[in-house]
This record gives C-alpha cells, sequence and structure tokens, in this order.
C-alpha cells in the first residue's frame, strides 16, 4: 500500500488522487460529522457555499443545518456551529444534517471522484484505517485541511500520521497523536480562552482518539455528498 499527502491550501501543483482519498479536519468538521452520526443523524451532507446548504436544508424534510465561515466562526442563522461539543446533548435521531465548513467540506468537494472517499478524524481513526483495509487500497492520499498561513495544520497531519501507522502495522501510542492535536497552533487558540466560538470543550472532544468506532464513508447521492 502506497501513501501520499496532499495539503489542500497550498497553491503548488500536487498530485493526483484517484483510488482511496481520507480527507481529514480534526479541529472541527469531521469531529463534529462524527458526534452527528454518533448522536442519530439520519446522514451529513456536506455541502461548500452557505447558500447551497440552506437551499439543500430547505430540500430535505427535517433536515438540520451545521455552519463555520473561516476562523470558525459559526453561521448566522443556523442550527448549530461547528462544534462537535454543543451537538453531544443534541437529539438528532432520523434527522439528516446539513453542513458546510471552510476546509473539511471543500476537500471532500473537491476529491469526490475518488474511488473511495472518506471524512477523518482522530476520534474515528482506527475504524477508518479498518474500512480502508477491508475495502482494500493500492494507494492511500491524505488530505490535510488544516493548515493555512497563520496555522501548522498538525492537529490533522498527526491523524494522518496515526492512519498511516495502522494500515503499515506499525506499533503507535494513541496518546502521542492526541498530544500533537492539543499542541497544535490551532489547538493552542481553544486552550487560549480567547476565542468565544473555540471553546475548550471542543478540543477535549477532538483529541480523543478513536473514541467512536465507525469510519466515515463518504458516498455520492446523484450529485450531492453524503457521509453515512
Amino acid at each position: 500500500m502506497k501513501f501520499s499527502r496532499i495539503y489542500l491550501n497550498r497553491l503548488h501543483n500536487q498530485p493526483a488522487a484517484d483510488d482511496t482519498v481520507v480527507v481529514i479536519d480534526t479541529l472541527r468538521s469531521f469531529t463534529t460529522a462524527a458526534v452527528a452520526l454518533a448522536r442519530g443523524a439520519r446522514a451529513v451532507y456536506p455541502v461548500e457555499g452557505i447558500a447551497a446548504a440552506l437551499a439543500l436544508v430547505a430540500d430535505l424534510p427535517g433536515a438540520l443545518s451545521i455552519g463555520a465561515i473561516g476562523g470558525g466562526d459559526p453561521v448566522d442563522g443556523f442550527d448549530f456551529g461547528n462544534s462537535p461539543a454543543q451537538l453531544q446533548q443534541a437529539d438528532l435521531h432520523g434527522r439528516p444534517v446539513v453542513m458546510t465548513t471552510a476546509a473539511g467540506v471543500r476537500g471532500l468537494q473537491r476529491y469526490r471522484p475518488a474511488r473511495q472517499l472518506y471524512a477523518a478524524s482522530l476520534v474515528c481513526a482506527q475504524a477508518t484505517a479498518a474500512a480502508i483495509r477491508a475495502a482494500g487500497a493500492d494507494e492511500v492520499c491524505f488530505v490535510i485541511t488544516g493548515e493555512w498561513v497563520d496555522r501548522d495544520g498538525d492537529e490533522d497531519v498527526a491523524c494522518a500520521d496515526y492512519i498511516e501507522a495502522l494500515l503499515s502495522g506499525r506499533a503507535c501510542d494513541p496518546a502521542v497523536f492526541a498530544r500533537r492535536v492539543r499542541d497544535s497552533d490551532f489547538g493552542r487558540r481553544f486552550t487560549a480562552g480567547t476565542w468565544p466560538n473555540l471553546p475548550l470543550a471542543d478540543l477535549d472532544l477532538a483529541a480523543q482518539a478513536d473514541r467512536f468506532d465507525f469510519a466515515m464513508p463518504v458516498r455520492r447521492d446523484g450529485d450531492r455528498l453524503v457521509i453515512l
């Protein structure tokens, strides 16, 4: 099995990825999506753009909206921000969830032609590795979405390193990768206490390696993507 990395926000030419693609957004999109599914959501629809997300919410009976703009601030008028801790007490049973965010969702849309596509974060890393192994893959490409000009993105690189180690059969301590999530540039913003829409509870949840025992494969439903 071959491995590669793509950094979503770098402008230089990047390799093609068409076998198995794992789009990682640990802080916070795909931690939030995992919590939504754990809370009983029927499916999560990742949609790029606020207007498109609102249109889909109107088209799906009973749909709820989750949204954030760049930097993590919630979208006005949405049911929830991009906060996994906020969803922990929410009753989402049987309801579709429409999600739009600045990084993870954009990554899924960009690599939607891949043969196998996964949304991933540390909370479901081991389950993601197991799903990739079961589905079979010659090449696995990890898409790092958290690196920006002011952020090292190591929360996502750590998740990629963990999944790659699991797929390679290397012994590894999940606590090492959890610590890297906390110590990443973006992780430290949650601990600083000066960013009102970056609560410490979100970081505490996102840094729990393998909290959930399910992967998040992404399927095509007509012209939509859906995380099941």
